[in-house]
């Protein structure tokens, strides 16, 4: 995560905003008030899908299943129907 002043981020706003969107490189910014940080779109919507996703007791345990199974009982990838 990159950590910048209110003001350096003002006068490099379109780098910032081009670095976090094709990089995913989050950007905190330092202000008077408190801070903030910049996100992708891409990394907004993973963060909301993970916390969904752990908010949900069924797929939570599900996943922790999935986690726990040995690889030699999973079923293999060419024979997965979707």
């Amino acid at each position: 995560m990159i950590n910048i002043n209110i003001s350096d981020f003002k006068k490099n706003i379109n780098s910032f905003i081009n670095q976090t969107v094709k990089y995913n490189q989050p950007v905190s910014i330092n202000t008077k008030l408190g801070n903030v940080v910049l996100l992708s779109e891409e990394d907004f919507n993973n963060i909301n899908a993970t916390i969904e996703l752990s908010n949900n007791t069924e797929m939570k345990n599900k996943i922790i299943e999935g986690l726990n199974t040995p690889v030699s009982e999973c079923i293999p990838e060419n024979k997965v129907e979707w």
